[in-house]
C-alpha cells in the first residue's frame, strides 16, 4: 500500500510551523484515537497514519530528509530512524508522551470537568493512576485491585456544603446568578460589563451554617479500592478509564474517572520490540559447531530449542507465537532466540593446546566476506 504525503495526512502546507504540525496532529489523534472509536479499524488506521507524519514533520532533522527524499528517506539504510514495524502500540506511546497530561485532550477523549451553567453543578476531575506491570502479566492480562485516593462526597452535610438542618441561601448580590453585571454609557453607547459574582464565587448561593466535617467544600478526602481489568497485550503508555472513580463532582455534579496509566516493568531476560520478546541464550563453541539441543527461558515454562550446526553468534532462533498476544486482534508475536557463542576467558595449558590442534585441522576457507568458525577461535585466543 502506497504511503500517503505526511503534509497531506495532517493537512498542511510544506512550510507549516512546529506549533501547526502540533496542533494539526492533535486535532486527528484525538478524532481517530481507539478510545474514542472502539472496534474501528479504520480510524485505528487513520490515528496510526496521523502519529506516524507527525513523528516525521516534528522532528527537524527527520523532516529535512523527507523534505528531500520524501519516504525513500526512511528506507533501510537511508536517513535516521525509519518506521518499519511502526504499530498501534508505537503509535498509543507517541501521543501519550507528548499529549498524555490531564488538560483538553483527557476532556476530549473522556468527558471534562466541566459546569453545566455558571455556578451550577460540575463534574469531578480524572485522576491518573500509575500501574506497574510484568512482562508475564501483561502476557496473560491480570485483574489489579487498586486503592485510589481521592477526594468523596462529604456523609454529614450530602454534598450540599451546609450543616444538617441548614441550607444554602440565594446569594444577596447576584440574587442566584452567579454573575453581576453593570451598566455604563459613554458617548458610543451603552456597555455591559459580566463579571463573576465576587461575594458566592460564581455558586449563585451562600452558606450561612457551613458543614463543620467538609468545612462547607462538600468534599473530604476518602479512598476507593477497584478491580480494574487489564487485557493481554498492553504496553506502556496504554491507559484505561474507570468510570466515577475519579474526584467526587462540586456542588452535586457527577464524579470524574480514573485514568489507569500502564507503565511496564522492566524484565531481567526479555527485552521487548513490539509484540515480540527478544532474549539472548549463551552456548559453547562445541554446540555451535556440532548442534545441541538447549532449554531456553520463555513468558509460559522453559522450552527446548535444537541448534543447528555450525550455528554462528548472533544467529537468531525464532519461536512462533511464543511472545505477547496483540491487543487488538488474534494471534501473539514471536519469540526471538538471540545465540551468543561463549567464549572462556581463561584456558588451561591442555585446553589450549587442544585449541591449537583444532585449528591446525580445520582447513575450510570461509566464503566471501566471512571467516570460518576455526579461524574465529583462533582469533579470539590469540593462537
Amino acid at each position: 500500500m502506497t504511503k500517503r504525503d505526511y503534509y497531506e495526512v495532517l493537512g498542511l502546507e510544506r512550510g507549516a510551523t512546529e506549533e501547526e504540525v502540533k496542533k494539526a496532529y492533535r486535532r486527528l489523534a484525538v478524532k481517530y484515537h481507539p478510545d474514542k472509536n472502539p472496534g474501528d479499524n479504520s480510524a485505528e488506521e487513520r490515528f496510526k497514519e496521523a502519529t506516524e507524519a507527525y513523528e516525521v514533520l516534528k522532528d527537524p532533522q527527520k523532516r529535512q530528509g523527507y523534505d528531500r527524499y520524501g519516504h525513500a528517506a526512511f528506507a533501510q539504510g537511508v536517513g535516521a530512524g525509519g518506521f518499519a514495524g511502526f504499530d498501534l502500540s508505537d503509535a498509543l506511546r507517541a501521543f501519550m508522551r507528548d499529549f498524555g497530561g490531564f488538560g483538553d485532550v483527557f476532556d476530549d477523549l473522556f468527558g471534562g470537568g466541566r459546569a453545566s451553567r455558571r455556578g451550577g453543578p460540575a463534574r469531578g476531575q480524572d485522576l491518573r493512576v500509575q500501574l506497574p506491570l510484568t512482562l508475564e502479566e501483561i502476557a496473560t492480562g491480570v485483574t489489579k485491585k487498586i486503592r485510589i485516593q481521592r477526594l468523596v462526597r462529604c456523609d454529614r452535610c450530602g454534598g450540599s456544603c451546609a450543616e444538617p438542618g441548614h441550607a444554602p441561601e440565594r446569594c444577596p448580590m447576584c440574587h442566584g446568578a452567579g454573575e453581576v453585571r453593570r451598566v455604563s454609557r459613554s458617548f458610543f453607547g451603552q456597555f455591559v460589563n459580566v463579571s463573576t459574582c465576587p461575594q458566592c464565587r460564581g455558586v449563585g448561593r451562600v452558606i450561612g451554617n457551613p458543614c463543620v466535617e467538609c468545612k462547607g467544600e462538600g468534599r473530604v478526602s476518602g479512598t476507593t479500592t477497584v478491580n480494574v481489568r487489564i487485557p493481554a497485550g498492553v504496553s506502556s503508555g496504554n491507559y484505561i478509564p474507570v468510570s466515577g472513580a475519579g474526584h467526587a463532582g462540586t456542588q452535586g455534579g457527577p464524579p470524574g474517572d480514573a485514568v489507569v496509566l500502564i507503565e511496564e516493568k522492566r524484565h531481567r531476560v526479555f527485552t521487548r520490540r513490539g509484540d515480540d520478546i527478544i532474549c539472548e541464550v549463551p552456548i559453547s563453541f562445541s554446540q555451535a559447531a556440532l548442534g545441541d539441543e538447549i532449554t531456553v527461558p520463555a513468558l509460559n515454562g522453559d522450552h527446548a530449542v535444537k541448534v543447528p550446526a555450525g550455528a554462528q553468534s548472533g544467529k537468531i532462533i525464532r519461536l512462533r507465537n511464543k511472545g505477547i498476544p496483540h491487543l487488538r486482534g488474534l494471534g501473539k508475536g514471536d519469540e526471538l532466540v538471540r545465540l551468543v557463542v561463549w567464549t572462556p576467558t581463561k584456558l588451561s595449558a591442555e585446553e589450549k593446546r587442544f585449541f591449537q590442534t583444532l585449528a591446525k585441522m580445520s582447513g575450510t576457507k570461509p566464503p566471501k566476506g566471512d571467516r570460518s568458525f576455526f579461524e574465529k577461535l583462533r582469533n579470539t585466543l590469540g593462537v
